[in-house]
């Protein structure tokens, strides 16, 4: 029987928070089967806190280069991966983008309509050059004009893989949401027949133990029972305390329960947050995820122990930056201490060295 604790451990060994690494962020990014990217400058936070020595230009320069992008995956939401795995995951969770697609108010707008022929010059436009989505809408609204104008974009955006082009997404920079074809913009094809069975080997590496649901909760994909069927013989099978079976790599790290978690400073909507159906071996018994949206670098999670225990956000006024750290329960002289170091560490990534930590009491 695995505990909740013992999996809490596996999960941060994993996920690269037991202690940072030294590791290459594109090595990390991979290891970690991408990184929640909605708010542009989370994977920066996300490998900071991750990685010793990480630099945000390592991770500019390889989305710059193309060796990284921001794109439509996992659930059909922004992920940042690597070009390598971008070519094949995407084509193993498209059918999560048509669902989304399909059962969103602009699927059900253009419901029993043959879109082949949008799909075509919506592609043709992508092809050649980035385009925000009003863009995409209004040229293709020139030639489709019977179909919904909200319609003609997210047909593009759903349907056809594309990436947000830089300077979205880089460190110190910004700029509009335009996409590009990916295959375009990494001058190679999609993968044409990718392994699901890798994908949920991967997903174990990065997040198990875990059960068939929760490879579901991470990918949105369905279907998969078959498939972990098939992995049963190279898979170790485990209980977690319910009784329910979870599926591992048998070489993959499980320590010791005791093993001391340090404080951590996690970004918007970090997937080691949201990859299980089950959460409780990171969030507390009635605790939602802190999904307040931002850039990715001024707000964002904290861990105590190994667990979601409050969240954390900067502002700035004349005096400087102030990080305000807010706690979901007190915490004794040990964790303050611990935060308060380990928020110095995030002010100076963010470039506000002297900034002021306060650790806030709770009111409830």
């Amino acid at each position: 029987m695995v505990d909740r604790r013992t999996l809490n451990r596996a999960l941060l060994a994993r996920q690269l928070l037991l202690e940072r690494r030294a590791m290459r962020a594109m090595a990390a990014i991979e290891s970690l089967v991408g990184l929640q990217a909605q708010a542009p400058l989370a994977p920066y936070v996300a490998l900071w806190t991750r990685l010793s020595g990480f630099e945000p230009a390592e991770l500019s320069d390889a989305i710059v280069d193309r060796r990284a992008v921001r794109m439509s995956l996992m659930r059909a939401t922004i992920h940042l991966v690597s070009a390598r795995d971008a070519l094949t995951l995407r084509p193993l969770i498209q059918p999560v983008l048509d669902r989304g697609f399909r059962g969103s108010p602009f699927g059900r707008a253009v419901a029993g309509r043959d879109m082949t022929d949008v799909m075509a010059a919506g592609r043709a436009l992508v092809e050649a050059r980035p385009h925000t989505s009003p863009e995409i809408a209004r040229t293709l609204a020139e030639r489709f004009p019977d179909i919904p104008t909200d319609s003609l974009a997210y047909v593009v955006s759903y349907l056809i893989p594309l990436v947000q082009v830089p300077p979205r997404g880089l460190w110190g920079r910004t700029g509009p949401v335009a996409r590009m074809s990916l295959e375009a913009w990494l001058g190679r094809p999609l993968a044409s027949s990718p392994s699901p069975d890798e994908l949920v080997l991967r997903y174990l590496g990065a997040f198990g133990p875990a059960t068939v649901q929760d490879v579901r909760a991470w990918s949105g994909l369905t279907g998969l029972g078959p498939v972990v069927d098939r992995l049963r013989p190279q898979l170790e099978i485990l209980r977690d305390e319910r009784g329910r079976e979870l599926f591992d790599l048998p070489e993959a790290p499980r320590p010791d329960p005791d093993t001391p978690a340090p404080p951590r400073f996690l970004p918007e909507y970090d997937n080691v947050l949201l990859g299980h159906a089950d959460r409780s071996r990171i969030i507390p018994a009635g605790r939602a995820i802190p999904l307040a949206p931002g850039n990715g670098a001024a707000m964002g999670s904290v861990l105590l122990d190994g667990m979601l225990a409050g969240t954390w956000r900067v502002s700035r006024d004349a005096s400087g930056a102030t990080l305000a750290i807010d706690p979901f329960e007190p915490v004794g002289r040990s964790a303050r201490i611990g935060l308060e170091e380990e928020g110095h560490r995030l002010l100076a990534f963010r470039g506000d060295t002297g900034g002021r930590i306060v650790v806030r009491t709770p009111t409830s």
